[in-house]
């Protein structure tokens, strides 16, 4: 069954039929072949997705849309533009800093860039960036919304490891790997800029200098204030046993229609309904994936594929430093070809339970996984950054890729750091004990 569960999805990709039905598809043609009836396909899909702690994902998807449609991207350009715009490339470093704010409200890669970026890639622009760097700086930015908390791609794979893994322990985990990512971002836009000459102190506007003065970073502060409250909101909220990671999400969601209706009064009939439609739309691509991709795992396991994918990593070596290794190398790879959320309902069943066998942290192991698949986003033909990215500019995805080598570059070296460092993950986690 598992040969031809396998060689049915591998038929799939190639012919182009879409992730979640190819798992679908391919998990019910194994079962017809092992006379399994049908029924028992329609059970395990829906069992997949009979969670509470799956609600977290629709409300998380809401309030950052909700967050996205009241206006809060120019409020959060201008706080960091106040802190490190003087700098030399320092709206290249705006760039990553807002990246770093907007996703520890919208939990979305893809969200980020497109908030920011239309902002953004044009005022870089007009200080003197080229726009290829400048729409490459915009899509490296965007993985961080899959990194720093709330992250949706955490709480699949928290859902996905099948290991009872804390989602609020996975959102503190991804703090300092997402300020070690953002941060060294920032340090090779400041030498590229230093190198090239790129948005030096020269460039600055009246308005920009205005903003950079203690008062002017204040008001910047002020006015950004409220949308940075969501993460305090969220984490204190459940490590403070106020609520659950879901109820969590829910508050969010709450959160944010508040400010978007009542403070910033951005919302109307039009815009809500959009945002809902919006969210609708992406909760049940997810919900779908999730739910196939729980019939696959089903069949994964009655076939005994995670202890056999075990029993092979073993046969290579029994070091955990080497199966990390080999790890990152397939989950880059598959990052270039499937989209991430599907990508971890596959594979984090199948290497979660292998990964704790070589003695590894599986709130790390999940860390490691999504730094991994967020390069992904980065990497033709799938990385959806980059496609967000060059619409917003108006560039073909060729036209960015040589400006984003040396951010590859820097994206391996902190995926080595993370994957061999585990305090990184591990030390806030086991702060909050």
């Amino acid at each position: 069954m598992a040969a031809l569960l396998f060689i049915s999805l591998f038929l799939m990709f190639l012919i182009g039929v879409p992730v979640a039905f190819s798992m679908g598809l391919s998990s019910m043609i194994a079962m017809m072949n092992e006379g399994i009836s049908l029924q028992v396909a329609i059970q395990r899909i829906f069992s997949s997705l009979d969670s509470f702690t799956l609600m977290a994902i629709p409300f998380f998807i809401l309030a950052g849309s909700l967050m996205e449609y009241s206006g809060i991207s120019q409020r959060l350009v201008d706080f960091a533009n106040s802190l490190v715009g003087r700098i030399t490339g320092g709206l290249g470093m705006v760039t990553v800093l807002t990246a770093m704010f907007f996703a520890s409200i919208s939990g979305s890669s893809a969200a980020t860039v497109a908030a920011i970026g239309s902002i953004l890639i044009p005022a870089m622009v007009r200080r003197g960036f080229p726009k290829g760097f400048s729409t490459s700086v915009q899509a490296v930015s965007g993985e961080l919304g899959v990194i720093i908390p709330p992250s949706i791609p955490l709480i699949i794979f928290a859902l996905s490891a099948g290991m009872s893994i804390s989602i609020g322990d996975l959102f503190l985990a991804g703090i300092v790997p997402g300020m070690l990512v953002g941060l060294s971002l920032m340090l090779t836009i400041f030498i590229i800029s230093k190198i090239k000459g790129y948005g030096g102190p020269e460039t600055l506007t009246e308005e920009d200098k205005e903003l950079m003065t203690a008062s002017g970073r204040f008001k910047a502060f002020r006015r950004a204030i409220l949308p940075l409250l969501m993460p305090v909101i969220i984490l204190g909220g459940i490590y403070g046993g106020v609520f659950t990671p879901t109820e969590a999400a829910a508050a969010a969601v709450g959160y944010a229609f508040f400010l978007g209706m009542f403070v910033y009064r951005k919302f109307n009939t039009k815009i809500i309904m959009d945002v809902l439609k919006n969210s609708v739309i992406s909760t049940a691509i997810i919900m779908f994936i999730i739910g196939n991709a729980g019939l696959f795992g089903w069949v994964l396991t009655s076939e005994r594929i995670p202890y056999k994918v075990a029993e092979w990593f073993v046969s290579i070596s029994d070091s955990p430093i080497i199966f990390l290794l080999l790890v990152n190398i397939i989950l880059l790879i598959v990052g270039m070809f499937l989209e991430t959320g599907a990508a971890i309902v596959i594979l984090a069943p199948i290497l979660t339970p292998v990964a704790v066998m070589f003695g590894i942290d599986p709130i790390h192991f999940g860390i490691i996984m999504i730094v991994n698949l967020a390069v992904g986003m980065l990497t033709p033909p799938i990385g959806v950054n980059l496609f967000v990215a060059c619409q917003i500019a108006g560039l073909r995805i060729e036209q960015i890729l040589k400006p984003l080598i040396p951010f590859y570059l820097v994206l391996l070296i902190n995926i080595v750091l993370i994957t061999y460092l585990p305090q990184l993950s591990l030390w806030l986690p086991q702060l909050f004990k």
